[in-house]
């Protein structure tokens, strides 16, 4: 049987250290609370993420390792560049939160539902609302083709999930925050939980002990609160 601690409803910022966390499953540290902007934002700034079906408690995790971008370490292939001349998309930021959220939480081919909830929706709307999550759209015309999601915290950039309607449309969109975030001296991008694809773009694993402490340290420095919408990609 699995003991997990149970958050606090009273004590937002108050989490069990990351270093307790599950082996197995990887990195589960504790369930309960709620989604509300201060314990998310508490969270991450701890390297602490919220991940779980719809028909389960709020689940808290920290892998061990922990999969990041060193934002100035993406591979961008060849291929990929000149899709993106030869296509003529366009990137822009926060200029389409909901959608693109609701674009990851759309039903994917081997997968039998999404972790993206109602309740997620609605938790990480406020956070787009308090400028603290933010979108990253790829556009044919008027054509939403791929896109992602993610909070940022101080320097410290955690993201959330991503969609191609199109062949490449993630990466474009990864490519154009990955070049974003570089200009801003983030150094950071926090991918959460390693998979060959995100491998295969340049991601690395890090200890988690590692990547706790950079978190911390990164969110608290200034960063760029507020809306992105007006950000040339």
């Amino acid at each position: 049987m699995i003991r997990l601690p149970r958050l606090h409803p009273a004590l937002p910022d108050v989490f069990p250290d990351p270093e307790d966390s599950l082996d197995e499953p990887n990195g589960l540290l504790a369930f309960g609370g709620d989604l509300s902007p201060e314990r998310l934002v508490a969270a991450y700034s701890q390297g602490i993420f919220p991940w779980f079906n719809e028909d389960e408690p709020i689940l808290w995790w920290s892998p061990d390792p922990r999969c990041v971008f060193r934002t100035d370490g993406l591979h961008v292939s060849r291929s990929l560049r000149r899709q993106l001349r030869r296509d003529g998309w366009t990137v822009t930021a926060d200029r389409a939160f909901a959608e693109v959220m609701r674009a990851c939480a759309a039903p994917r081919a081997g997968q039998p539902g999404t972790w993206i909830g109602e309740d997620m929706f609605i938790a990480y709307s406020e956070l787009h609302a308090r400028g603290y999550a933010h979108s990253v759209e790829v556009w044919d015309g008027d054509a939403l083709v791929g896109g992602l999601y993610g909070v940022a915290i101080g320097r410290l950039f955690c993201g959330e999930s991503m969609f191609s309607a199109r062949t490449g449309g993630s990466k474009a969109a990864l490519v154009g925050l990955c070049d974003l975030l570089r200009e801003w001296e983030f150094p950071l991008l926090d991918a959460q939980v390693t998979n060959d694809h995100l491998l295969s773009m340049g991601a690395i694993e890090i200890p988690r002990l590692e990547f706790v402490a950079a978190a911390r340290r990164l969110s608290a420095l200034p960063g760029k609160p507020g809306t992105w919408r007006d950000v040339i990609l």
